[in-house]
């Protein structure tokens, strides 16, 4: 087992969400991992050599690395600024989640009786959600350390186990990747043994299953207007 344990508190950033009531009352001090989707950051600028960039361990801290220099540039943190900030985060982060398979997972079997149009709006509404969720929260961070723990592979999927930790809590943080055209891509985020996927596909199934599926786009439109994940 690989393990990394990141020391300077600078060089970490935290990725959550508050998608399992368990998960938040373990967060009291609110300070670790609060994005949607999570995107519990995790610390890349002490580590070196251990994960190449070919690896999906590498992939994830290639795009941490690149949210770092955004995140540390002053210019960039003038109020005038924030939406420019914001366009920049959402690029990178977006370069490496895979949202149209993130999308169709919270749907499943839904997902085949939509035509094209829907699946298409639906994967933009469902990327402007977790956007407002995570890019929001994207720097929260408050001193949290992380344990890189293993990698494992299988195929074209893979998964990289980290643990994020606190002086209060330790809390497991896993991240789902796909391999498409040579790159890895995540597509899931396990907080705390809980599945970002699986927690909105069960809340999406009831929406559907007790109204429409119009009715659960119509959800997803007014907080994409409102610019909320909540």
């Amino acid at each position: 087992m690989q393990k990394e344990l990141v020391r300077k508190p600078e060089s970490t950033m935290k990725m959550g969400a508050n998608a399992s009531r368990r998960f938040q009352c373990r967060n009291s001090s609110r300070n670790v991992a609060v994005i949607l989707l999570g995107w519990v950051v995790v610390s890349l600028a002490c580590l070196t050599g251990a994960w190449g960039g070919g690896t999906p361990t590498g992939a994830v801290k290639e795009t941490v690395d690149q949210v770092f220099v955004v995140l540390r540039d002053q210019a960039l943190k003038d109020p005038g600024r924030e939406m420019e900030r914001r366009a920049k985060l959402e690029e990178i982060i977006g370069r490496r989640f895979d949202y149209a398979e993130m999308a169709k997972r919270t749907l499943a079997a839904q997902w085949r009786g939509l035509s094209p149009e829907q699946q298409q709006e639906f994967v933009a509404l469902f990327q402007q959600f977790l956007a407002n969720s995570y890019v929001g929260n994207v720097d929260g961070y408050s001193g949290e350390q992380v344990e890189y723990l293993k990698e494992r592979e299988k195929g074209e999927f893979a998964e990289v186990q980290t643990k994020v930790v606190s002086p209060k809590v330790q809390i497991p943080l896993d991240y789902r990747l796909l391999q498409k055209n040579g790159e890895w891509r995540v597509y899931d985020v396990v907080i705390d043994g809980v599945s970002l996927m699986k927690n909105y596909r069960g809340q999406f199934s009831r929406i559907i299953n007790s109204s429409s599926f119009e009715a659960l786009l119509e959800k997803l439109r007014s907080k994409a207007d409102l610019g909320t994940s909540s």
